[in-house]
């Protein structure tokens, strides 16, 4: 059951600009997704005993043809291309909207008069978490972006002011299936194959999670005995980001048990907030704007554990709310992110207090393209996970995105059995128990070591 929310009297977030203006990074993006372009399901056609092949084969024709050298003795006519994916394109992706300026505690007084100094405010909203209102400012007319930010901070000192940052969520690549073999990854950590609520399990009750995502598919039949309250930020029915990395995300933490895309905690809760839109029809992004919006809806709404499997740039009013969700009692759980091994930081895995997760794949390798540092704290599955793809069946998905769920679940069933827990001790918990990889001890390329669930659900 999927039920759909708006945040009433907010308007959704403006068609981001496209400029070259701010600095920013460039990403390849074929399509709504990193699957090649197809991204329909796991049904790629079979073959039978009549030496035909249809399906997947077939390249989505009609038409059934003989395989192999049958071609010549049936006179087969047709010389038809190899299907290929989509040719993948390059979009230069800013870090950060070109002519916005975002703060937190601004007064009427101060609004005022950089509003006579030529800003114009764009939008506006309290923010219960950090008790103050967030301003979205749009620049004067042939002022820089750090001229602006420095009239803003010297006008307000005693507020917190910075860009308006672009987030992205964290997918990379994903590998075909070894051998054909596309099992749950799950077994690397001893995942309880009886966890969630609603089953005979020694395990207790997880509590429900928060999710910060792109758009997810209701229809998922994944997620068709799913518990997901869909929030968006603005009043439109329709969502403005793609589908495939939040129903990625939504189905890997709480899918149907017995769908082609088991969940961790089938039969869980999930609360997940649309914070993204679709950039230049190729990639999804968020800006801090909304990713603050985001964390204070599900902070009213008492979600003590929220998975972000984005990341960006730091970011002052970030930390600030960031700060002040954990402050409140919630768990922070974010992909380590997937610019490289040689990579500085991302945000908010970055940040103090946030567990930070990165992946390794099947074998206890760590993904290569993970993001390393002293601030690693947990290892988990993220290289060839199972989960949905956005339309229908499931697909693998590789990246620090699919890891960081594992240690949500966790951390949602260690409060189920734990309600008192804080958020230091819920970390403490799981780095303590992680079987040790790499050098001994806390490293930056695993952290504290692998993901150990096999103890999530011992009395």
């Amino acid at each position: 059951m999927v039920i759909l929310a708006s945040l009433g009297g907010m308007t959704a977030l403006p068609v981001l600009q496209s400029a070259g203006i701010a600095p920013g990074i460039a990403a390849a993006f074929a399509d709504d997704d990193d699957d090649g372009g197809d991204d329909d399901g796991d049904d790629g056609g079979s073959r039978g005993d009549s030496g035909f092949s249809s399906g997947g084969d077939s390249g989505g024709d009609d038409v059934r043809r003989p395989r192999g050298d049958l071609r010549s003795l049936f006179g087969w006519p047709f010389q038809r291309a190899e299907r290929r994916a989509p040719p993948r394109r390059t979009v230069s992706i800013p870090d950060r909207a070109p002519n916005e300026i975002v703060a937190l505690g601004l007064d009427e007084v101060t609004i005022a008069s950089l509003t006579q100094d030529g800003f114009v405010v764009d939008e506006r909203t309290p923010i219960a978490l950090t008790g103050n209102e967030m301003v979205k400012l749009t620049i004067p007319r042939g002022m820089t972006l750090d001229a602006a930010r420095q009239a803003v901070v010297t006008a307000a000192p005693f507020a917190s002011v910075d860009f308006n940052h672009f987030y992205q969520p964290e997918q990379k690549e994903t590998p075909p299936c070894p051998g054909g073999d596309c099992k749950l990854a799950r077994h690397i950590v001893d995942w309880p194959q009886d966890a969630g609520a609603g089953q005979t399990t020694s395990c207790a009750a997880p509590l429900p999670i928060g999710l910060i995502d792109t758009a997810i598919n209701a229809k998922h039949a994944s997620l068709a005995d799913a518990t997901i309250e869909v929030l968006r930020l603005g009043e439109g029915a329709d969502p403005t980001s793609a589908a495939q990395h939040g129903t990625a995300v939504a189905a890997l933490l709480v899918g149907s048990a017995g769908s082609r895309a088991p969940g961790l905690l089938p039969g869980g809760r999930l609360v997940a907030v649309d914070a993204f839109q679709r950039y230049r029809k190729a990639v999804d992004i968020a800006d801090i704007y909304d990713l603050i919006r985001a964390l204070d809806m599900l902070a009213a709404r008492n979600i003590r554990i929220i998975n972000l499997s984005l990341s960006g740039p730091a970011n002052m009013l970030f930390e600030q709310a960031v700060r002040a969700t954990i402050t409140k009692g919630t768990i922070l759980i974010a992909a380590a992110g997937n610019d490289g091994p040689n990579a500085k930081p991302v945000y908010p895995a970055g940040y103090a207090d946030v567990i930070a997760v990165t992946a390794v794949d099947r074998n206890m390798k760590p993904y290569r393209r993970a993001v390393r540092g002293d601030h690693i704290d947990i290892a988990a599955p993220g290289v060839g996970v199972w989960t949905a793809a956005s339309i229908s069946g499931g697909r693998q998905k590789s990246g620090t995105s699919f890891a960081a769920p594992f240690v949500t679940a966790a951390a949602s069933l260690l409060l189920g059995a734990n309600p008192e827990m804080k958020p230091d001790e819920v970390a403490d918990a799981l780095t303590r128990s992680a079987n040790d990889m790499g050098e001994p001890g806390k490293d930056a390329i695993f952290g504290w070591g692998l993901l150990n669930a096999k103890v999530l659900c011992q009395s």
